[in-house]
């Protein structure tokens, strides 16, 4: 029996193997390898690391888990969870059991895209969703936002550190006449129709479509498709969850345990902050919750 299994081996699952196997406990961690962000060339606000492409990054943490006998990473997808702390069972994708005393989950989630021509093949290189994470490289340009919650409103005034030129895509939405005024105040311009496509190079935006029939440069598309775990197992062991703007995320204490004694989360599950650094963080909390756990 494993003392913990962790169910998802990108950043913060590959962060809390690391903690836990320099406790020297023994670790199985499973993997589907579809990192949510293997759609971007570069990572940024990781320090040491800032620029460098996801798939290097993880890589390298995959090698440095080498040092550590007690860790075991494997090429898996994790299928269905059951029972409860001390005598947990995972059934994989193959059909192989998995038992272990506590479970991380740190499967990330999904983002349901819109079916708008060219919004999946733009996703992660012009079409973004975190300023702080991709807007350093198109700063100063023409961005656009597409409305997608009452937030989106902040939004405008938050990417103003970056740039002037910035338009707000309706999509269907309304704004009510005090709403529109403020932002056409500040500069914001303002579309109503739904967007139709996105026009770009292998990723680079050229402009968006309107069902109006304008076409709108720009250089940058903000985005915020709704987003769901990546497996359904908070529904299967009827954890608690949390709604965000674009989804839901499970609820965790301060050291990343669930509503469930012995299961512990961490990452993109349990945040509406979604970067390397915080899924990290998190990844640690849980991993020290988990060990901190099982002790006598």
């Amino acid at each position: 029996m494993q003392d913990i299994v962790i169910i998802g081996g990108s950043f913060a699952g590959l962060a809390a193997a690391m903690q836990l196997g320099r406790a020297r406990r023994r670790v199985i961690v499973l993997d589907t390898g579809l990192n949510r962000n293997r759609y971007a060339e570069a990572a940024h606000n990781f320090l040491g690391h800032d620029g460098t492409p996801p798939a290097e990054l993880l890589h390298k943490a995959r090698h440095q888990l080498q040092a550590y006998p007690s860790v075991k990473l494997v090429s898996a997808r994790a299928d269905s969870v059951s029972g409860e702390a001390d005598a947990f069972q995972i059934e994989t994708a193959s059909g192989e059991t998995i038992a272990g005393r506590r479970l991380i989950f740190s499967h990330g989630i999904v983002d349901d895209f819109p079916p708008i021509p060219g919004f999946a093949e733009s996703w992660g290189k012009t079409v973004i969703h975190c300023p702080f994470c991709h807007g350093f490289e198109v700063a100063g340009k023409r961005w656009g936002l597409v409305y997608s919650s009452p937030m989106s409103l902040h939004a405008t005034s938050l990417y103003g550190d970056w740039t002037d030129d910035i338009s707000l895509f309706l999509d269907g939405h309304s704004l009510n006449a005090e709403e529109r005024s403020r932002l056409e105040m500040r500069g914001i311009k303002i579309h109503d129709a739904r967007l139709t496509a996105i026009e770009h190079d292998k990723g680079q935006l050229r402009s968006v479509l309107l069902a109006d029939g304008a076409e709108i440069q720009l250089d940058a598309l903000y985005a915020h498709p709704r987003n769901r775990p990546s497996a359904d197992f908070h529904t299967q062991l009827g954890l608690a969850t949390k709604e965000t703007p674009t989804g839901i995320m499970l609820a965790v204490d301060d050291k990343g345990a669930t509503s469930r004694p012995g299961i512990y989360a961490a990452g993109d599950l349990v945040s509406g902050m979604h970067s390397i650094s915080f899924a990290s963080a998190s990844a640690s909390l849980a991993a020290m919750g988990a060990q901190s756990s099982m002790l006598a």
